[in-house]
């Protein structure tokens, strides 16, 4: 009688990301000159980068779309990794800025690639990234997918607050002034290596309104985008509210401390904000890339534009440990350890 054969257990498979991409529009305007709005308020010299740290701010062209900023940093990164559309198993589009209601944007972003993958959008304000990732992980691990590309492409300057009134409207006003446009590309392959360490989100839903960029309807405009709203001290709150414990909790299940980090990438939506929240974090602020001030809010962008300055800049090699950490408004907040 015969002995049956058995089979070797499969390798576990992890997400590893193979590279990360950035294209930014060609122009860019500083932050420091006057502003005259369509109300004929004239903001004063450079009270918008005293407010916020920002100096300059990047603006797409006229007709440049969400999808296509996607899409000029997707096919640098291709071309970076020497892949080709046809062997990227899924898209996902993690961008706030869309160019539609519907269809999802990631079918242009496919469209133009040439790529024939399933894909969909993620969407959970300047966190989507970092959701895109944690689900890229969960996909890979469970061997549905080899290859997952994530994408964003950000057109936030038609955000930019058009009516200034009284000095009391800046308070709401002013964040949308430091928006700034951008497209990045992240790709994620199976390992038998673990690169994606561990994520861990929590949400503050009831501070949802304190920062609004509405769709409304209109008859004879469709859909159209209005303008971006603060409520000054909503985020904030909202932010202090979350259990901040939930940002170390990838490092504290591996023994690590953010000294362990050769860069943390930490979503800034102004210098201000930045310090306030890592020092309430206890996020060192000498591990941090900031691009704030050169770059402006680059909305979803923020976390893969510092990736890939610190990486690009040699700040991070490969087999060093990242943290991305993510506020959104919502509210939403956690961590993404990887080892790069």
């Amino acid at each position: 009688m015969g002995v049956a054969a058995q089979s070797e257990p499969c390798p576990r498979r992890y997400a590893h990301v193979a590279g990360v991409a950035v294209h930014l529009p060609d122009e860019s305007r500083s932050t420091a000159e006057p502003a005259t709005h369509d109300s004929g308020t004239r903001l004063h010299r450079g009270v918008i980068e005293q407010a916020s740290g920002v100096e300059r701010r990047h603006v797409a062209a006229s007709g440049q779309t969400s999808a296509g900023l996607a899409v000029a940093a997707a096919r640098t990164l291709l071309e970076q990794t020497g892949h080709v559309p046809p062997v990227i198993d899924l898209i996902i589009y993690a961008g706030v800025s869309g160019d539609a209601v519907e269809p999802a944007t990631a079918h242009m972003v496919a469209a133009e690639l040439g790529a024939s993958c399933p894909v969909f959008d993620v969407r959970n304000a300047c966190n989507g990234v970092l959701n895109a990732i944690e689900l890229a992980d969960t996909l890979i691990a469970a061997g549905r997918y080899r290859t997952v590309l994530i994408v964003g492409g950000e057109v936030a300057s038609p955000a930019v607050r058009r009516q200034v009134e009284l000095d009391a409207d800046f308070a709401t006003a002013g964040p949308s002034c430091t928006v700034s446009d951008s497209g990045t590309a992240m790709l994620l392959e199976a390992s038998t290596v673990p690169g994606v360490l561990g994520h861990r989100f929590c949400a503050g839903s009831a501070r949802w309104d304190a920062a609004v960029l509405p769709v409304t309807r209109s008859v004879s405009a469709g859909y159209p985008v209005g303008a971006f709203t603060v409520e000054p001290a909503g985020p904030a709150v909202g932010v202090h509210e979350l259990d901040r414990s939930v940002l170390r909790a990838p490092l504290d299940e591996r023994g690590l401390d953010w000294d362990d980090m050769a860069a943390i990438c930490v979503h800034q939506a102004s210098l201000p904000s930045l310090h306030t929240f890592c020092e309430a974090a206890g996020i060192p602020l000498g591990k941090v890339a900031v691009t704030i001030a050169e770059h402006g809010d680059l909305v979803a962008s923020t976390i893969p534009v510092q990736l890939h300055q610190a990486v690009q800049s040699g700040r991070v090699q490969r087999g060093d440990l990242v943290a991305l950490v993510g506020v959104a408004n919502g509210v939403s907040a956690g961590t993404v350890l990887l080892r790069w």
